[in-house]
């Protein structure tokens, strides 16, 4: 039954009823990472689900594969009771525009798994459209896994307008049924899930992370050590903590590594992450509040924009040394394509 963490409400499979989707027709917007996740697990939970895609897509093939309907985009909205829409945030606004608002039936249910372009309005749906999110908080080839091995993702839900009175219902089951129920699900808003996400990923799990890292690399082979030394104990050797602290917090990893470890844990972290820092997170966040990043992105994105900076950007990471030290220091490691979250 359901539980409180910090007040905040966190419901369990006993707290959903999946009937709130049974009998209802359900499409699903995309079938990248979150997508097939959504779709699969939906559908193993006995839910009827189809896949709506844009013509060639290259998924289409993979999806009927998997025993899934599928439809292009408009004509699977046009017969949907819920509409999940888990294609890229760049390309959900002009979508909903071509595809999805003229085909939406009155009273229908409109989901998203991130709610940027309902919190920054490039999404406005009708009034007599019921609009909820489920952000699970994990990629969706984990929301996969977990589910095929009895457990789940903990998600998040939200809803931004409920004109049938049961929108809260149909979020929980919805969650339910992606194997969130078994892990905990617990409530927020559009704005506070896309603010404090976009800046989870900007500012510390990846735009922080990856910069640390290589600038640790960078430090140690311009010093003159071996670029092996240097990639196991700055890049490779990152995974190891963070599965100690999602497991045992930060006591449990600073309980599991050494004494000296530990003690230059607390000497040193301060000199990385400085005051200035700080500051320049906060500056993160404020771009992010005020739209300044959004701005950016969705002009860069833009057909104006043709990705020119976000592919540069992505060519010269590719091109970082540790990307070439460490696509060899992989190969002595047992996993096969098979066995990785993604075969990239």
């Amino acid at each position: 039954m359901a539980g409180t963490i910090y007040g905040a409400t966190v419901y369990y499979d006993a707290d959903c009823n999946l009937d709130a989707l049974k009998g209802k027709k359900i499409t699903v917007l995309g079938y990248g990472s979150q997508g097939h996740a959504h779709a699969l697990n939906l559908k193993e939970n006995g839910m009827d689900v189809t896949v709506g895609l844009r013509e060639g897509s290259k998924s289409w093939q993979v999806a009927e594969k998997d025993g899934l309907p599928v439809k292009v985009t408009a004509d699977a909205v046009k017969d949907a009771d819920v509409v999940m829409v888990l294609i890229p945030d760049e390309l959900q606004a002009e979508t909903y525009k071509k595809d999805v608002e003229p085909n939406l039936k009155k009273g229908a249910y409109l989901g998203f798994a991130h709610g940027f372009n309902v919190h920054f309005k490039k999404i406005v749906p009708p009034a007599d459209v019921n609009v909820f999110m489920v952000a699970p908080k994990g990629p969706g080839h984990l929301v996969r896994r977990t589910f095929q091995e009895g457990s789940g993702v903990p998600s998040l839900y939200a809803v931004e307008k409920d004109p049938s009175g049961d929108t809260k219902e149909l979020a929980l089951a919805w969650a339910a049924g992606i194997g969130a129920g078994r892990a905990g699900i617990l409530g927020t808003t559009f704005r506070e899930e896309t603010e404090t996400d976009l800046f989870g990923e900007q500012a510390v799990l990846c735009g922080g992370i990856c910069e640390l890292m290589q600038a640790g690399f960078e430090t140690l082979t311009k010093a003159g050590y071996h670029p092996v030394n240097a990639y196991f104990e700055c890049v490779h050797e990152m995974k190891l903590i963070v599965d100690l602290i999602y497991q045992s917090g930060f006591a449990g990893m600073r309980y599991s590594i050494s004494n000296t470890a530990e003690y230059g844990d607390y000497i040193t972290g301060p000199k990385i992450i400085t005051e200035d820092t700080k500051k320049a997170m906060k500056k993160i966040l404020s771009d992010i509040q005020d739209g300044t990043f959004a701005k950016d992105f969705l002009l860069d994105m833009s057909s104006a924009g043709s990705q020119v900076h976000f592919k540069a950007m992505r060519k010269l990471a590719a091109e970082h040394p540790s990307e070439i030290v460490g696509e060899e220091i992989r190969k002595l490691y047992s996993w096969s394509d098979e066995d990785k979250l993604i075969n990239n």
